[in-house]
C-alpha cells in the first residue's frame, strides 16, 4: 500500500514567527463531565514543542543517542482560565521567547478558536547525559535565534 508523503509530515506549522500546532480532544483526554483533565494540558504543551523541533530541523532523538544531550524542563507555569471540553479543535500556540546558551523559553497558549483556555511559560535546558547543564548544539542556537519574539 503506498502512502501519501503528507502523512509523515508534521502536523504544526509557522505563522507570524509562532508555531501552530492542531489537535482535537479525545475522550481519553476527558475527565467524567466531559472536560479535559488538567495534566492532559501539559501533554499538548510537549506534542506542541516536540512538533515545533522537528520541523525547525532539530533531531531530538539523534542528538541524545549520539550522546550529546537532551532537553529537561528546569521550569514550568501554567495558567488555566477555561476549560476544553469532548470534541473541541484545540490550537497550541508556541513562541520562543528567550534563548540562552543552555536554555531556551518557550511561551504557549492553548486556544479554541479566539479564547485562551490556558498559557504556559516554560524553561527547556539542554543537559549532558550526566544530567548537568551544557551549552545547547550551536546548529540549535542558529535555529532558534530568528524565532525569538520580538513582537509587540
Amino acid at each position: 500500500m503506498a502512502t501519501d508523503a503528507n502523512e509523515s509530515a508534521p502536523a504544526g506549522r509557522f505563522a507570524d514567527g509562532e508555531h501552530r500546532f492542531v489537535l482535537r480532544v479525545y475522550f481519553e483526554d476527558t475527565d467524567l463531565t466531559g472536560v479535559v483533565y488538567h495534566a492532559n494540558y501539559l501533554r499538548y504543551l510537549e506534542r506542541a514543542r516536540s512538533d515545533m523541533l522537528e520541523i525547525v530541523g532539530i533531531d531530538q532523538r539523534a542528538t541524545f543517542e549520539a550522546g550529546l544531550g537532551a532537553y529537561a524542563i528546569r521550569d514550568l507555569s501554567i495558567r488555566y482560565t477555561a476549560p476544553a471540553r469532548l470534541g473541541d479543535v484545540l490550537t497550541v500556540v508556541s513562541r520562543v521567547m528567550a534563548l540562552r546558551s543552555a536554555a531556551v523559553v518557550i511561551h504557549q497558549r492553548v486556544m479554541r478558536a479566539e479564547t485562551i483556555l490556558a498559557e504556559a511559560e516554560v524553561e527547556a535546558v539542554f543537559v549532558a547525559p550526566s544530567g548537568r547543564p551544557r551549552r545547547q548544539p550551536v546548529e540549535w542556537m542558529a535555529v532558534f535565534e530568528p524565532l525569538v519574539w520580538k513582537g509587540n
